[in-house]
């Protein structure tokens, strides 16, 4: 059966009875049935089915029927007849996430972007907002986060969703043993479970190594590497970077440079500033790491240094957000241009970085060839992402790579995040891509649960 957009509406009759409008009945395939089997994330209810004379495509549910499937809201939806006498609503997209639970901002950080999510997508579908500690598992329903009228929050009693998307905000909290019996609880319903958790970074280079359309765009990476390997790579690149394989934001990354003559030196972020360090010579630069990080240098990971291209003498790198679309595959829905700041050892806006269009940027950089250089690095993006998912054993629907290029064309991916930031939608020019992010999500939502956005009536 065709997918329809559709209206929902509430009544207020108590008995178990489904309200349906004359083409929706006949879209539907329902108007010689009595009754029909209501199907709403996992809740179900065998209902009456009635027609009522209304334009369009319209759906009156009963107080019986909504309070039996825990229907979170009036207003627009899919609908679809995936069977003979069975109508399914939705899709119900969970949008799984934590926080402090301060009534104004119940997701942290994060809230703001999860009101986003909200509004955005009840638009088209049914979206909340939930903790793993919202889950009624005896009952198999939420207690969600939804919004108001007047756009604050409230808590509704909502079904286990179709699909959900994964905004879990820390790597100690997405690897928890609860959260890994969570996952597979999901899993065991069939409920499509988007993207997984945070990337490793050894992990995601390990993996590409070996991919010949990957591994070309690969600078020359190792994990847990000995001094030893990290005396020969400054030998032969001149500089390095030494970084933590589960970190962010930029936080416990070296940028560890030889010259010659002068010596070693160590640049970093860290006491409210950028600092630069200098050793004469290789074990006095090792017992300075050793003695900041200690044992947990065995998670670190060097990475050969490339020669970026520079405005004003301060490199520039890209961050590429990519998503899965309602046909499943990878696209390039954002690209932000990354400048870092004075002295810092990555481009992070946070470390003084600044943000530019990708056109400016490249223009800056290569001209009349500008256009050519991007539609290349756009290409690299897809190819990255295409072979990660394929290296990967769960779902993945985002991802956001720090890619570079160098003076001579040349395209590097120097990392790949399962849950990138959203920073560069901060930027005037990008933020029609913020909204587009957010649609692919939910278009890919689509896709994941069944519903088929290529049979919209």
């Amino acid at each position: 059966m065709s997918l329809n957009y559709g209206n929902i509406h509430f009544s207020q009759q108590p008995e178990k009875v489904v309200l349906v409008s004359g083409s929706l009945m006949r879209s539907l395939g329902l108007s010689s049935k009595k009754n029909v089997l209501l199907r709403i994330g996992t809740s179900a209810v065998t209902a009456a089915v009635k027609p009522i004379e209304r334009s369009g495509k319209q759906l009156y549910l009963s107080s019986g029927v909504r309070n039996a499937v825990h229907v979170p809201r009036p207003g627009p939806a899919y609908i679809y007849s995936p069977r003979e006498g069975e109508i399914r609503l939705g899709p119900v997209v969970g949008v799984l996430s934590d926080g402090p639970r301060n009534p104004a901002t119940p997701f942290g950080s994060r809230t703001g972007y999860i009101r986003q999510l909200l509004r955005d997508g009840n638009k088209r579908m049914f979206v909340y907002a939930f903790a793993p500690r919202d889950i009624n598992w005896q009952r198999e329903t939420v207690h969600g986060f939804l919004l108001s009228s007047s756009g604050g929050f409230v808590r509704r009693t909502v079904p286990l969703p179709d699909v959900i998307y994964n905004r879990l905000p820390s790597r100690k909290t997405d690897f928890s043993p609860f959260t890994n019996q969570l996952r597979q609880r999901f899993m065991k319903r069939n409920i499509p479970f988007f993207n997984w958790a945070f990337f490793n970074k050894s992990d995601i280079f390990n993996r590409l190594d070996g991919d010949v359309q990957a591994s070309r765009f690969l600078p020359e990476t190792y994990s847990n590497p000995s001094p030893e390997r990290i005396k020969d790579m400054l030998d032969r690149h001149s500089f390095v970077y030494y970084k933590p394989s589960a970190g962010s934001l930029g936080l416990g990354i070296y940028r560890l440079t030889y010259h010659p003559k002068k010596g070693y030196f160590a640049r970093y972020h860290g006491n409210g500033g950028n600092t630069l360090l200098k050793f004469p010579n290789f074990n006095s630069l090792m017992r300075m790491l050793q003695s900041r990080h200690g044992s947990k240098l065995h998670n670190y990971v060097i990475q050969q240094g490339i020669r970026l291209i520079e405005i004003d003498g301060c490199p520039i790198d890209f961050r590429f957000h990519m998503h899965k679309n309602g046909k499943n595959r990878w696209s390039v829905v954002g690209i932000g241009a990354k400048k870092a700041g004075r002295g810092s050892v990555t481009t992070h806006i946070k470390n003084g970085g600044s943000l530019l269009t990708p056109d400016s940027a490249l223009s800056r950089a290569f001209g009349a060839r500008a256009k050519e250089v991007l539609e290349r690095a756009k290409e690299a993006a897809v190819i990255l992402s295409e072979s990660i998912e394929n290296h990967h054993t769960h779902l993945l629907g985002e991802i956001g790579f720090d890619i570079g290029i160098d003076q001579n064309e040349k395209i590097w991916m120097f990392e790949a995040n399962s849950k990138p930031g959203r920073s560069i939608f901060h930027h005037p020019s990008l933020r029609g891509e913020g909204k587009a992010s957010v649609e692919h999500i939910f278009d890919h939502s689509l896709y994941l649960s069944g519903f088929s956005r290529g049979n919209d009536t």
